[in-house]
């Protein structure tokens, strides 16, 4: 099977099952880039699970969650993992290109404002009157409006955010120009260390905790790919489950495959950050006791209400709507390793 890395793109060549029977083709594209937290997807490309399910998959890196969810609606790729409130508000506004979403992975969401000690923020009604920042289209500061709420904090009375690229957002932060920023948390603490702030300075107020009680990133696709293609969907899940399980067992050795994506990653710091996304986003109790990637739909139907909120949606999707478990394997195959 030929392999080839082209701009972040990773390409398997089509191969041919038993009797000249083709492998079914399908290209995938993730949130951001090969990361810590993209392990599974690169773990299962590599050890050549979605080839034993008959599937040829071109995996891509992506560009941020909206930016996936768009190339997934309007077909230039099949499948894709992104944030399953941004393909919400999508879905709103263009239901006629509408996705669902068909395994959830970050069961906890990584939304966050993180802040410097010294900067007179003990909780976050210290955030009021503070100079906060991110980039435009970064989730945590989307979905801002569900944490103030749920913190008893006015979102108009903090004035106007400092808007920066995602590369200036960490230093901007250790600089002083901006006393808060938004960001997963796994993401904004790895850069600030990476620019030389000591971990015991830097202070994270994550939504879950208190009490932004929405999904996360999730595997997602167009209905038109579950008609046409059910079996090569339960195929991919399949594949995934297994290295998810596997990357669950032994990080380390899924950062591997990371590396294998893109040589210049940092082994040690993406596996710091597949780490913190495990312990916080992937590996919550409802996993625990419902196995990886489904949803408990009263909770989708509370959460759905939430981003509807946050986003002034016009109208409140049907939680069937959003999520089907239908394509997942069976639980004993999904749950965590003991």
């Amino acid at each position: 099977m030929k392999r080839v890395v082209v701009a972040g793109v990773l390409v398997l060549g089509m191969v041919v099952l038993g009797l000249g029977q083709a492998r079914v083709p399908l290209k995938f594209t993730l949130d951001w880039a090969f990361q810590g937290p993209q392990a599974p997807f690169l773990l299962a490309l590599y050890k050549g699970y979605y080839a034993e399910e008959g599937l040829d998959v071109t995996l891509d890196r992506g560009y941020g969650s909206a930016d996936a969810v768009s190339k997934i609606a309007s077909a230039a790729y099949d499948i894709g993992f992104a944030d399953i409130n941004s393909m919400i508000e999508f879905n709103v506004q263009n239901p006629q290109q509408a996705l669902i979403a068909i395994a959830i992975v970050y069961d906890y969401p990584p939304f966050s404002l993180v802040t410097l000690k010294g900067r007179g923020i003990a909780e976050p009604k210290d955030i009021v009157g503070k100079k906060i920042g991110a980039p435009a289209g970064d989730a945590s500061r989307r979905l801002f409006p569900l944490f103030a709420r749920a913190v008893g904090i006015d979102p108009a009375a903090l004035g106007e955010w400092t808007t920066m690229t995602p590369a200036l957002r960490e230093p901007m932060l250790q600089q002083g120009q901006v006393d808060v920023i938004s960001a997963h948390f796994f993401t904004a603490v790895l850069n600030l260390k990476a620019i030389g702030v000591a971990e015991k300075d830097i202070q994270v107020f994550l939504y879950a905790d208190y009490g932004v009680d929405v999904y996360g990133n999730a595997v997602m696709c167009a209905p038109k790919l579950l008609q046409e293609k059910p079996e090569a969907v339960r195929g991919f899940l399949r594949a995934l489950t297994k290295a998810w399980k596997e990357t669950i067992a032994d990080p380390k050795a899924a950062i591997a495959y990371v590396k294998r994506a893109d040589p210049l990653i940092d082994e040690r710091v993406e596996l710091e950050r597949l780490q913190l996304a495990i312990d916080v986003c992937m590996l919550t109790p409802d996993v625990r006791a419902r196995g990886f990637g489904d949803a408990r739909l009263v909770r989708l139907a509370g959460a759905i209400q939430l981003v509807a909120q946050a986003f002034g949606l016009a109208t409140v999707p049907a939680p069937e709507t959003v999520f089907t478990n239908a394509f997942l394997p069976p639980l004993a195959d999904r749950l965590p390793p003991r």
